[in-house]
């Protein structure tokens, strides 16, 4: 039997890393990530990416790619982590993806088109948009597109639809995603109680600290942290560059992280809850990976 891709999702804290490890081992599998920010060299500690010597003999794809001035690119990562898939694949190997950044995961395993870009348009668009105004421009967006003009708000997005309309002739509504596998696909969810999450996310950002974040940061900052756009506001990343900077003392930004942390944990969740695809599982199952592999177990070939 040829297992489908796995895939798995849910908030940061839940053991998915150990998971993909486990399953990989068991499977014949290859990991593949789909953390953004683990994508990043040397942004290690803040971002809980697994030691090699924790990796368990496990190939492990789409880590350390970027440099941190680099800006992450989902569109860039799905041309990527679509051709390591198939690699894996043809080597007779089960893909394993591993993470909780919810639109690059759709990226890697859904029917997904980015709309094409192009500077020079957009740039006389916001040229534009600053001397007549949002409502000329949005009155033309309504006459080619008139399901994006009733869904947009922002000026940011306005400006995007009408700049993807301009490039290739096809309204912007076009490219909304859908929930339609790109390949054939298993998403395996980790869920964590509540009060339990919190209390290990809270804890896991004070051992990141008592393991040398500070100094993590400190290095980064000295190879351009600052000016990526991604990685200088990763959770706890842009807390200590403040420190760095005698902006904020280290006890705020543990706290600061901690806060923020959770809140990124509960948009995981209800991104993740909101794809009816997922097929949950207790986290802290002592069992859990004898559960998951009764379920792959009763798949049929799905390539």
């Amino acid at each position: 039997m040829t297992l489908p891709v796995l895939a798995i999702v849910g908030p940061t804290g839940s053991g998915k890393s150990q998971l993909g490890v486990a399953l990989a081992q068991r499977l014949d599998g290859e990991v593949v990530n789909a953390d953004a920010l683990q994508f990043y060299r040397g942004m290690d500690i803040g971002t809980a990416k697994l030691p090699v010597g924790e990796r368990g003999g496990v190939e492990h794809h789409l880590l350390d790619v970027l440099d941190v001035r680099e800006e992450a690119s989902v569109a860039a990562y799905q041309v990527h982590a679509r051709r390591v898939v198939d690699e894996i694949r043809a080597r007779g190997r089960v893909p394993v993806l591993v993470g909780g950044s919810g639109l690059y995961v759709r990226a890697a395993v859904d029917t997904l088109e980015f709309p094409p870009t192009d500077p020079l348009v957009r740039a006389r668009l916001e040229s534009e948009l600053s001397s007549a105004g949002p409502e000329r421009l949005r009155e033309r967006l309504r006459s080619v597109d008139p399901v994006s003009a009733d869904r947009i708000g922002d000026e940011r997005r306005l400006i995007r639809a009408l700049e993807v309309h301009e490039i290739s002739g096809r309204p912007f509504s076009a490219f909304m995603p859908r929930r339609e596998y790109h390949r054939p696909t298993v998403q395996l969810g980790l869920g964590i109680e509540r009060r339990i999450l919190r209390e290990r996310l809270a804890a896991r950002v004070h051992t990141m600290v008592q393991d040398g974040l500070a100094a993590e940061v400190e290095r980064l900052a000295g190879q351009g942290l600052r000016e990526g756009r991604t990685a200088s506001r990763a959770l706890g990343y842009g807390q200590f560059l403040r420190v760095l900077d005698g902006a904020l003392e280290e006890a705020d930004a543990i706290s600061d992280t901690i806060a923020a942390t959770r809140r990124f944990a509960r948009r995981q969740l209800t991104w993740f809850r909101g794809d009816p695809r997922v097929t949950w599982f207790d986290g802290d199952a002592p069992d859990l990976v004898d559960r998951v592999s009764a379920l792959l177990a009763t798949l049929r070939d799905l390539s």
